[in-house]
């Protein structure tokens, strides 16, 4: 029997709870952890990122873009509901050049298909660091079943 090589993905799509519970409810995700992602850019400011593992025989990379796509507002600008600020800037932190690829071409064709050319402002970008909100941040709605987010 072979072994499941899992692979990676960051996305920051403003409040990283919500974000969580949405991708911890997809089968073939298999943990998620929550926390502040950056770019290689080091003058870039620390984003409220999701990172998931998952089985990409489950689940596709292009699949989870897609359910990134429809869980936030990709046109807003450092803004998600009512959290406002750099820190909850649209984001999707690449783990392999083949996911900056796709990230980038799906974004293009979403610009494209649902937003009649209008500019997503979702960086993208290779992850440099990752790190880890506090435990009582970790599966917030699945422990409290409550979100103060606006996803």
């Amino acid at each position: 029997m072979s072994e499941i090589t899992l692979q990676q993905a960051t996305f920051g799509a403003g409040c990283f709870w919500g974000a969580e519970a949405a991708f911890q409810a997809q089968n073939g995700v298999i943990a998620s952890r929550v926390g502040y992602a950056r770019s290689t850019d080091k003058t870039s400011p620390w984003i409220e990122a999701v990172q998931v593992d998952f089985d990409p025989l489950q689940i596709s990379y292009d699949e989870l873009l897609s359910l990134f796509w429809k869980i936030h507002d990709p046109l807003s600008v450092d803004k998600q509901g009512d959290n406002v600020g750099e820190k909850y800037r649209s984001a999707i932190f690449t783990h392999s050049t083949t996911q900056t690829n796709d990230a980038i071409a799906s974004r293009k064709l979403l610009e494209q298909l649902q937003y009649q050319g209008k500019a997503v402002v979702t960086v993208i970008a290779t992850l440099a660091e990752f790190q880890l909100a506090d435990e009582k941040d970790q599966h917030y709605i699945q422990k409290h079943g409550v979100s103060a987010c606006s996803i």
